[in-house]
């Protein structure tokens, strides 16, 4: 891959559904699917919303170990970024993500005490093309394993 953050970011960005993964209580994983990514800085911080009364919330506060997967099933390829996930329930961070028609699903708007910001931020990740796969570390700059 010549340069995965632009293949990687292009992948991302033409997803119309993200899956991320948190640990319950007996360190099993859940998966779950979700919109995609509000906004995201390279492939390192992606940000979410949810609900801050969601069963995935609350494993997050428990456990901050996530992982996250996106998946190109025209070309069957795809990435899995591990990392950690902070629940985000400040003004700024909720206000930098909302939409308009969120209301939809936070009916009293930005300040909806059941809208939170979930942040991931990338250590690791793994990316399927081609019937092969590679790993790789995710730092500023980025670097890939040799």
């Amino acid at each position: 891959m010549r340069d995965a953050e632009q293949t990687i970011g292009n992948l991302i960005d033409k997803q119309g559904v993200s899956f991320i993964s948190s640990l319950d209580d007996e360190g099993f994983p859940n998966m779950k699917a979700m919109l995609p990514p509000r906004k995201r800085d390279g492939i390192k911080t992606f940000y979410f919303t949810t609900n801050t009364s969601s069963m995935r919330v609350k494993q997050f506060h428990s456990n901050p170990k996530a992982c996250i997967y996106f998946c190109d099933k025209r070309f069957f390829r795809g990435v899995m970024l591990k990392g950690t996930m902070e629940v985000l329930e400040d003004a700024a961070s909720k206000e930098m993500i909302w939409q308009e028609g969120d209301t939809m699903y936070y009916s009293k708007g930005v300040t909806d005490p059941d809208y939170c910001v979930l942040k991931f931020i990338a250590q690791t990740g793994r990316y399927y093309a081609n019937f092969s796969s590679e790993n790789f570390m995710i730092e500023f700059p980025f670097e890939q394993i040799l």
